[in-house]
């Protein structure tokens, strides 16, 4: 017997072993991530690019120094608002200030008058007292716009006298007869219109 027949007669004896690659049937070994199937329909997903990013955070960084901004103009508004307020309030104050003045003189007077009468109860004296304050009055008005409407004999005017009584014909125009109460105007304009008694000529 050769020694090739020798090796063919022990290969036969030898049980035979199939060999199979186990690799493509072997899950993921443990401690190694398993990679998504090409085949699956999951999408994997994108990446965001760096340019998009750098582009959202500045956009991020203009709003809220924007917000910032308009917080600041709203606050100082409310301040300037308020100042403003106050400022005009304290100029109706001030503007009041001269005619209170004037009052003053107009209320020493009266003070005055009243004393006099007090020690000397004369009443021609204490008359012509009242009638000087009085005069000093009308002229401290006087200087602030304020006039008397001159009414009696006067035609009717509804936007300077206001009719209380009416009396004489029914047809022809209308006077003013009597006058009840004075009417003033300030600076041009009815402050207050003349309470009058009309009759028609």
């Amino acid at each position: 017997m050769t020694e090739h027949d020798e090796r063919r007669e022990r290969d036969e004896e030898r049980p035979k072993v199939r060999v199979v690659d186990k690799r493509r049937f072997a899950g993921p070994s443990e401690g190694e991530p398993s990679q998504p199937s090409a085949s699956s329909g999951e999408p994997r997903p994108a990446a965001e690019p760096e340019g998009e990013a750098d582009e959202l955070s500045r956009t991020r960084s203009e709003a809220a120094e924007y917000r910032d901004h308009l917080q600041r103009l709203q606050a100082e508004f409310d301040n300037y608002r308020k100042r403003v307020l106050k400022e005009q309030t304290r100029a109706v104050e001030l503007a009041a200030q001269p005619v209170m003045l004037r009052l003053l003189e107009v209320l020493d007077e009266f003070d005055l008058a009243l004393m006099a009468a007090e020690r000397t109860p004369d009443f021609e004296r204490f008359r012509k007292g009242v009638e000087l304050v009085y005069a000093k009055l009308a002229d401290s008005l006087r200087a602030e716009g304020l006039e008397r409407i001159d009414a009696e004999g006067k035609l009717f005017d509804p936007a300077e006298h206001e009719a209380l009584m009416q009396s004489g014909e029914p047809e022809g125009e209308p006077h003013v007869a009597e006058v009840f109460r004075s009417g003033y105007r300030l600076k041009g304009s009815v402050l207050r219109p003349a309470s009058v008694r009309i009759e028609r000529r």
